[in-house]
């Protein structure tokens, strides 16, 4: 909605008194375009005026093999002049400057830079790469525009435009012949314009015409700054997140922004149409968290902190310990995964019998996108900042792109925070706050500060933005590489204290003027006597995950355990001995059943060559959770039998009748059968772990190559934007050829001269329709050749002066007459083509009969005057 302007209150871009340069550099429009992109151009640059003081660079994906025709397509739609860029071309407004094929493109200095593309035919993202230097150079000057297309290309590009504060255009996916490039830029970023192609010029130019000049001095006025306030506080009415400590400068320029699209000219209207339209609100709140990063920003940060940061904390750090580490303004974490990677490549190169592991704490302000951080899934586009060994080592290809694999995505946990208000993570080790400082006032800068060194361990490592700097007092840390904005929290202590910090629950500890006595710690006598009792008095037991594989052992197990023959196996099913390997089984598995003890009384278990009386508990774990599940196993011996009870046991045993014989020798096949089964199912369980394996492998293949198919299918989709836009190309040209041949038939039709084209070995080639009346011609008669033809001319040597003319290659003119006495002068010329080859002749038949009778009349005329002497 446009407003009109008061005389009672100044507009937004002249909040406060400025200086304005004189001279305004120029602006460089880089637009990405793919599959139906050509269209799309055309549309485009048709409502681009011839002076709008901008230059355009047209990023197409092209084929590398082709020799691309874009210039030409494109000049037929524009007054602007249209070049194919060469290396080291300076850009110069009003011109249309577009990438030639099998090269990458960058700009610097106003220059533009080719360079031979490293990256495999497929995986080339040239739009996202030119867009990239183009914020690097341009910076609040850039503008990037994507059109159709195929794909994600141009969207890591837009990021980095608008980071640097430029301009971000996007055709309308409805109206885009293919609207994959489109849709992925609108995800990706706040859109300033978004509006179909042929719209997209208009719009850009009233755009800049509402964007502030280049200012020298940038101070806010009382009236704006009351304005600005307002904003603020209905951003914390509608989000619950304060910018009153956001740099002003940097909050206004991003108002100016929104204003700028809704074409809105003073602040106070803005403050009512946000009032007036909540979901404003939300997109300013967007616009305003930025949301820029990329995996492995800044390589030479990654690059210091694998070699020499990240391996000294690990030789410090004794083993078993757990890393803590909290990645601050995460965005979709693409920052933190980066840590987790490197992590990894660095305790697989420096480990030394140390376990350690790694717990990142990434948190935003922004949801959304910390949601998408969570999925840990990315477009193809991370190719361009990805090596291809980490992608293969730590990602999972799929179709929506990269996935980060389970043990990457399992050391981070994303939530939602707000580093200002919200309790900090503590005991860090690692602590990353890269690109936000830089927009929060210096105050708010030292409050941070002091909050983390609250957070940090002694020892822990910050690391800030490159624009950033450590400004806190009291040296409370100290610099590992200044240049790349590396501190180490300082050993000493400091008596900084959290003073109204909304972070800061605690109260103030009172200063203690007595010293404290240091005390000496003895060891815990809890400790020691459960030590002992483990070593001398606890029962014989063992540990067992339930697929009955022996964890750990406590006592002497060797009365009821022994290893088996063979190759080794730590099985307690395999490791039972005698008597004990019958019942073991059925108690495990009702042990697995219920959470109470299983007991097993009185088992006469064989040992050493004799036998011993065993209780045996069994019971499945639930606490501590990192044992849940597994079973432990109890064996505590029994006395012996009181002689007394063995002789009433032998006086009962000859008593015995025969049934109870009976009964024994049954129950002794039954525990043979039952040993027997046992074999056939330990059998089929070592066949059914073969085909589970042979399963995980093919599995693990076919994974490969889904890998594959999706590697070809983006090849092939990026051939087929290639192939596409060739047949734009060639769809074009063809119709330039039907137009100059439909010119051609008519000109040479409407001279009424009968001509003949024919080709080296004198077939007809082509032939006007006064060719007609005097050959017996046909349109099936091309390819033929022409003395063949039926002809009215009484001209029999024209077969041998054509092949003089190709011959000599000199043109031959007779007069010649037909068989109704009309009169032709027969013209035979070489065909020469483009390239100055014969490839033919050409006939011409000029009808001369009207001047043959003219002549005759002439001379008859003069005969008769000299019969009577009047000549």
């Amino acid at each position: 909605m446009k407003k009109s302007t008061s005389v009672n209150e100044d507009p937004v871009s002249k909040p406060a008194e400025r200086k304005v340069s004189n001279k305004v550099g120029l602006r460089i429009v880089g637009i990405g375009a793919s599959a139906g992109g050509l269209e799309a151009l055309e549309q485009f640059f048709g409502n681009v005026p011839e002076n709008s003081g901008l230059a355009y660079v047209v990023i197409q994906h092209l084929d590398p093999n082709h020799i691309g025709i874009m210039p030409e397509l494109l000049q037929r739609a524009t007054l602007m002049k249209v070049l194919q860029a060469t290396d080291n071309l300076q850009v110069k407004p009003n011109h249309v400057y577009v990438i030639p094929p099998n090269k990458s493109m960058s700009v610097l200095n106003g220059h533009l830079f080719l360079f031979e593309p490293i990256e495999l035919r497929g995986l080339r993202l040239p739009i996202d790469y030119f867009f990239r230097s183009l914020a690097a150079d341009q910076h609040e000057n850039s503008i990037g525009i994507i059109l159709s297309g195929m794909g994600s290309d141009g969207s890591l590009g837009l990021k980095a435009i608008k980071e640097k504060n430029g301009i971000v255009a996007v055709q309308d996916p409805a109206t885009a012949k293919f609207d994959g490039m489109p849709n992925s830029a609108v995800n990706a970023v706040v859109v300033d314009i978004l509006a179909p192609a042929n719209e997209l010029p208009q719009k850009l130019i009233a755009f800049l015409k509402l964007s502030p000049a280049i200012v020298q001095k940038t101070e806010i006025d009382d009236k704006s700054k009351g304005n600005l306030e307002k904003i603020v506080i209905l951003l914390r009415a509608q989000t619950g997140h304060d910018f009153s400590l956001y740099k002003k400068n940097t909050l206004f320029r991003r108002i100016e922004r929104r204003m700028n699209v809704h074409q809105i000219g003073k602040i106070s209207y803005y403050v009512r149409f946000l009032q007036e339209n909540p979901k404003e609100l939300e997109i300013l709140f967007k616009e305003l968290l930025i949301g820029v990063t990329n995996f492995f920003r800044d390589a030479v940060v990654w690059e210091k902190l694998k070699e020499n940061v990240l391996p000294a904390l690990l030789e410090e750090a004794p083993s078993g310990h757990v890393f803590r580490a909290w990645i601050t303004g995460c965005s979709t974490g693409e920052e933190a995964y980066s840590l987790a990677i490197v992590f990894k490549e660095t305790y697989e190169k420096v480990k030394k019998d140390k376990n350690f592991t790694l717990q990142i704490f990434a948190t935003d302000i922004d949801n959304d996108a910390i949601e998408q951080g969570r999925k840990g899934i990315f477009s193809s586009n991370i190719v361009a900042d990805v090596s291809p060994e980490r992608l293969s080592q730590f990602f999972v290809k799929d179709e929506n792109g990269f996935r980060v694999n389970t043990a990457i995505r399992e050391m981070v946990v994303f939530a939602p925070h707000n580093v200002i208000k919200d309790p900090p993570f503590t005991k860090l080790d690692l602590l990353f706050c890269r690109n936000l400082l830089i927009y929060m006032e210096n105050e708010l800068q030292r409050k941070l500060m002091n909050l983390f060194h609250y957070a940090l361990s002694v020892g822990g490592v910050m690391l800030l933005g490159s624009a950033e700097n450590e400004n806190s007092q009291n040296n409370i840390f100290s610099a590992i590489d200044a240049k790349l904005k590396i501190y180490r929290r300082s050993v000493s202590v400091s008596n900084t204290e959290l003073i109204d910090f909304p972070s800061s629950f605690t109260r103030p500890m009172k200063k203690i003027s007595e010293s404290i006595k240091p005390v000496k710690v003895v060891d815990n006598i809890q400790t020691l006597a459960d030590q002992l009792l483990l070593q001398r008095f606890a029962p014989a037991s063992v540990l067992i995950n339930p697929d009955g594989d022996i964890l750990y052992i406590t006592g002497r197990t060797g009365k009821y355990l022994e290893p088996s023959a063979g190759k080794a196996n730590m099985n307690i099913y395999a490791m039972a001995r005698e008597g004990l390997k019958t019942e073991l089984p059925g108690a495990i598995r009702k042990a697995k059943q219920s959470s109470e003890p299983v007991k097993l009384h009185h088992l006469k278990i064989g040992s050493n060559g004799g036998t011993q009386i065993v209780d045996i508990t069994l019971q499945q774990i639930e606490k501590p959770e990192a044992i849940k599940g597994n079973i432990i196993i109890v064996f505590a011996d029994v006395a012996d039998i009181p002689q007394s009870a063995k002789g009433k046991a032998n006086k009962k045993s000859q008593n015995s009748t025969i049934r109870e014989k009976e009964l024994e020798l049954e129950l002794q096949r039954a525990n043979e059968e039952l040993h027997s089964t046992r074999e056939e199912m330990q059998t089929t369980q070592e066949e059914l772990k073969s085909t589970n394996e042979e399963m995980q492998s093919t599995n693990e293949e076919l994974q490969s190559t889904n890998e594959e198919l999706t590697t070809s299918k983006e090849e092939m989709q990026s051939l087929n934007e290639e192939l596409q836009t060739v047949n734009i190309e060639l769809q074009s040209k063809i119709n330039d050829f039907m137009v100059a041949n439909n010119d051609m038939k008519n000109l040479l039709n409407s001279t009424d001269i009968a001509t003949l084209f024919l080709d080296k070995e004198l077939n007809i080639r082509r032939f006007t329709d006064e060719t007609t009346k005097l050959f017996k011609l046909r349109q099936t008669d091309i390819g033929r050749p022409f003395t063949d033809m039926v002809s009215e001319l009484k001209y029999p040597e024209i077969a041998n002066h054509a092949h003089e003319v190709l011959r000599m290659l000199v043109f031959k003119e007779t007069e010649i007459i037909t068989n109704d006495q009309r009169w032709f002068t027969v013209r035979i010329m070489p065909y020469r083509t483009y390239d100055d080859r014969i490839d033919g002749l050409v006939i011409t038949f000029i009808d001369i009969t009207k001047a043959k009778k003219l002549e005759a009349e002439l001379n008859k005329t003069i005969v008769l005057l000299r019969e009577h002497n009047l000549l």
